[in-house]
């Protein structure tokens, strides 16, 4: 995942550029290559269905928290390894001859769990889909012009599975014939897929498998202190306001404005994993939001807005968290799309010009040769890819206005038809720069089908269409991604298509049925605790705007909306304009955006994790750079999964024995 590009912010991971040899020499370590159906296998499948559903559980937990989810990949790619060669290794114990655990096959369990678990990131649980709900329809306020009554859809396991398959298979057909294009032809990049192949191609060496055993060590340490810790924590939560996640490490002025350390083990371990340009953005957004505009625009009460309303309404405070929150995302996506579109028009443009040179660096070596033939081997028939797109486009175009009303059979046709050229601009600009954009493709959608469907149907309209879209380029981009990994690693494609096919069913069932289990034990939604789900309550507001235009803006937003707007495109020249020396200090406007809505406790949680990381590459890089990924995961993975039985005891109406509590003695 990432990192999925996700509203909300990600850090990129600096990849050292392998040469030929290096990457030959360890793709070709295994000997020969084995044929696809070896690739596929029953074990791999059992452990992509573990590795999968461990992700989502931990993965909607982020989602419905703070909507920030960092990359998970490399830890997943790690576990599938773990659980691979723990089995064969166990059975040869035991006298049992098993077939060897090769590149290829963790290479498609990877694919096939990573699938599995982005359907809980990317599937709209925290926003797109959520924000369909009643709550979503009542938090951004029942008066407010544009929020037509009856606009909601309770969330439920037979509508999201069936929206799920409806969207999700349609974005793995739609650019498997282009595939030699973008891979071979063109040579992207591809920087998370070609990482996740350095990674699986390291563990497959002598040395590798002697480093993912220190590795493992420190996952299995760090995840059993994350979980206990989160286990002991839960017992002093038996309230409102209790426990060791509200507690005051900065005095209770400071608590009362969210600026608290609040010992989730989860966003420290995120925070290790992020970019210290990410942790320190998302600081300075809170201290901006929380620290200044929010308790001067409180002491302009009566004035600005409203005295007798609650602060929760649209149209009081919360009207200005969520609408600045918005134009700092706009204008930093906003730019980004068309920076992307801009570098894939003049890419392609030079590759065109230049397709009849042939220079003598372009003569492919040994290895690349072995790789092509091996990539181009085993392809999916054109014929069944073009025909698999048409039947699932009839099937959604039947499926989807059944399921919705307001959203008209002429509006999936359209999508339908334009999805594999915006498909390709997304994979293509994900191959030049490792940004996945299908969020931004998603609200121009949103915008574009809110307005054209008018006030009564526009939100539901706008909200589906941009589920839509999203499912359709994000899942493009991401098995580009995956053949990059794949022709790096001497792995079929074949077997590929069909492992994010199997991953993907499994995350249509897996990914509803966890976010009901938490939908059904906790509060999500409500602004005031810790379940927020903050892009659910943004989604909303966006699909409003489109219906309503500016009118649904409390006083004075629009001017500072304008100024935040124009700082995220400001700042983002800066970053592309500056030499890089002081480019790279620029804060990033989306990642700032985040806190204006969510709070300040998840940032300082963060920057923590960031501090970390830091002191521990002072002491010894080389074992921090090694190290930091399997322990950040361990963290969040410990932490995350304590959620499954702390849902299970809240569904049980079991609750914690003791408040721990604090109160000013004045």
């Amino acid at each position: 995942m990432a990192p999925y590009k996700r509203d909300g912010a990600g850090g990129h991971e600096e990849i050292r550029e392998l040469d030929d040899s290096e990457l030959g020499a360890a793709a070709h370590a295994s000997g020969r290559v084995p044929p696809w159906r070896e690739q596929l296998t029953a074990r791999g499948m059992v452990a992509s269905l573990a590795v999968g559903a461990m992700y989502s559980v931990i993965v909607m937990k982020l989602v419905l928290t703070t909507g920030l989810v960092p990359t998970l990949n490399v830890s997943a790619a790690l576990i599938a390894f773990v659980v691979l060669r723990g089995w064969t290794k166990a059975l040869a114990r035991l006298g049992v001859v098993a077939r060897p655990f090769t590149r290829q096959e963790n290479t498609v369990v990877q694919t096939c769990a990573v699938a599995c678990y982005s359907i809980a990131v990317g599937g709209g649980f925290g926003s797109y889909l959520l924000a369909l709900d009643k709550k979503a329809y009542e938090a951004a306020g029942e008066e407010t012009v544009g929020n037509v009554p009856g606009s909601y859809k309770e969330p439920g396991i037979a509508w999201m599975t069936g929206f799920l398959l409806a969207v999700s298979f349609v974005g793995i057909l739609a650019l498997v014939p282009l595939r030699k294009i973008m891979i071979i032809d063109y040579k992207l990049t591809y920087p998370s897929g070609t990482a996740t192949a350095v990674l699986i191609n390291g563990f497959h060496t002598p040395h590798g498998d002697s480093m993912a055993k220190q590795q493992v060590n420190g996952f299995t340490k760090y995840f059993g202190i994350s979980f206990f810790w989160s286990f002991f924590q839960w017992f002093f939560s038996g309230g409102d306001n209790c426990g060791f996640s509200q507690f005051p490490t900065f005095g209770l002025i400071a608590w009362k404005n969210s600026f608290f350390f609040d010992f989730s083990l989860t966003y420290v371990g995120a925070g290790m994993i992020c970019s210290h340009l990410v942790n320190l953005s998302l600081l300075l957004g809170a201290i901006l939001s929380w620290g200044v505009m929010w308790p001067l625009i409180s002491d302009l009460e009566g004035d600005w807005y409203p005295s007798n309303i609650p602060e929760s309404s649209m149209s009081s405070l919360q009207g200005y968290k969520a609408f600045i929150c918005i134009a700092l995302i706009l204008g930093d996506g906003l730019y980004n799309f068309a920076k992307i579109i801009a570098l894939t028009i003049k890419n392609l443009i030079e590759k065109s010009k230049l397709k009849n040179t042939k220079k003598e660096e372009d003569i492919p070596v040994l290895d690349d040769l072995h790789r092509n033939e091996v990539f181009v081997r085993d392809s999916l028939p054109t014929w069944l890819a073009y025909c698999g797109y048409i039947a699932l486009s009839v099937l959604a175009v039947i499926a989807i206005p059944m399921m919705f009303h307001e959203m008209k059979w002429y509006y999936v046709v359209i999508a339908y038809v334009l999805a594999p050229a915006l498909g390709f601009c997304n994979a293509y600009g994900a191959g030049l720069t490792d940004m996945n954009m299908a969020y931004n493709y998603g609200k121009v959608a949103l915008f574009i089908l809110a307005a054209w469907a008018g006030k009564d149907s526009g939100v539901v309209a706008g909200l589906v269409g941009c589920g839509l879209v999203k499912s359709l380029v994000s899942i493009s981009a991401d098995l580009m991604q995956d053949f990059k990994t794949g022709h790096l690693t001497l792995t079929s494609p074949r077997s590929m298509i069909i492992a994010q096919a199997i991953g993907t069913a499994m995350g249509c069932v897996i990914g509803p049925l966890t976010f009901l289990l938490f939908y059904k034990a906790f509060d999500i939604g409500n602004p005031e605790g810790p379940w927020k789900a903050p892009y659910a309550l943004i989604y909303r507001n966006m699909a409003i705007l489109g219906v309503e235009g500016f009118s649904a803006l409390p006083l004075h937003c629009l001017q500072l909306c304008y100024g935040f707007f124009g700082f995220a495109v400001v700042a983002n020249l800066m970053r592309d304009l500056f030499p890089a020396k002081y480019g790279r200090w620029v804060p990033l406007p989306m990642a700032m955006g985040v806190p204006f809505l969510v709070g300040a406790s998840f940032a300082i949680d963060m920057c923590v994790g960031s501090l970390v990381v830091f002191i521990w590459h002072r002491f010894d890089r080389s074992k921090a750079a090694q190290m930091v990924p399997a322990v950040a995961s361990g963290l969040i993975c410990g932490d995350g999964l304590w959620i499954f039985p702390s849902a299970l005891l809240a569904l049980a109406k079991i609750s914690p024995p003791l408040c721990m509590a604090f109160r000013s003695t004045h």
